[in-house]
């Protein structure tokens, strides 16, 4: 008995995929479909790493000039670098995830027709990838935090609520744009107009205090607003919104479930048109 006990746990971790349950398969068809896609993206690049990080910290670059040095105008909580940072990472995060689901299907129509595995894993894996390269650009936040003198609150610990948070408005959104973009391609450039459009309604380079009172509360409707929120808090505690963030996330479950009812009302016919 005391052989039995002691391999079974080494029998259950070398099984075979086919023998595990349907829920470790996915985890492990989705985690391969990521790290294939991450290291496709950096095989060919010399700077690796360093690009997950260089497009933003261009656009907070020029941001941070542009309010500070030209229009030495305050539009945000100082360090304005740092408080640009911690809406503008989540940001790409979220732009890239939804703007690379309008092509989820078509750029592996090939394999979506062939493989048996649940098809919401060719979208999951675009959050989970765009997800990690966000995870490996926080080191430059904090560093920015520290040669700015950023102060650090207890509202630290809201941070992996908020990517929780984003990770499941981003799985909705895409569930949704993914199948209809197969169907109507317009869509796609539809997708990257409204994205310009949600980038500046949504506090990024500005503070939800900076806009006009009415604006204020139209403003938390938006779901990114209660998520950023909730990543400034560590940095800036006083832009903490709980209304926005209960708002935001509402607003996520409820397109999550849309977005599982889309998908599943046109996957059949996404098969055929691919």
């Amino acid at each position: 008995m005391r052989g039995v006990t002691s391999t079974a746990p080494v029998a259950y971790r070398d099984a075979h995929p086919l023998q595990r349950t349907p829920w470790a398969r996915y985890r492990h068809a989705l985690w391969l479909l990521t790290t294939r896609d991450l290291k496709v993206r950096y095989s060919t690049s010399a700077l690796g790493y360093v690009w997950s990080v260089l497009d933003p910290l261009l656009m907070a670059g020029i941001y941070y000039f542009v309010f500070t040095v030209v229009f030495h105008r305050l539009t945000g909580t100082q360090p304005y670098i740092v408080f640009l940072l911690t809406a503008l990472l989540p940001w790409m995060w979220f732009n890239g995830a939804v703007s690379d689901s309008t092509r989820a299907f078509l750029k592996d129509a090939k394999l979506v027709r062939s493989t048996m595995i649940p098809r919401t894993i060719w979208v999951n894996r675009i959050v989970l990838a765009k997800g990690i390269e966000f995870v490996l650009a926080l080191p430059v936040l904090a560093l920015f935090a520290i040669v700015f003198g950023a102060t650090v609150s207890w509202q630290l610990v809201l941070f992996p609520l908020a990517i929780a948070l984003q990770a499941l408005l981003a799985v909705a959104v895409c569930l949704i744009v993914a199948p209809l973009v197969v169907f109507f391609r317009d869509l796609e450039r539809a997708v990257k107009l409204v994205l310009r459009f949600l980038f500046y309604a949504s506090p990024i380079v500005y503070g939800v205090s900076n806009l006009p009172g009415d604006l204020q509360v139209w403003a938390a409707f938006n779901p990114l607003t209660g998520i950023f929120s909730l990543y400034r808090a560590g940095f800036f505690p006083d832009e903490l919104d709980w209304f926005a963030v209960a708002v935001s996330a509402g607003m996520s479950f409820v397109l999550l479930a849309l977005g599982l009812w889309v998908f599943r009302s046109c996957e059949r016919q996404v098969l055929k048109e691919i």
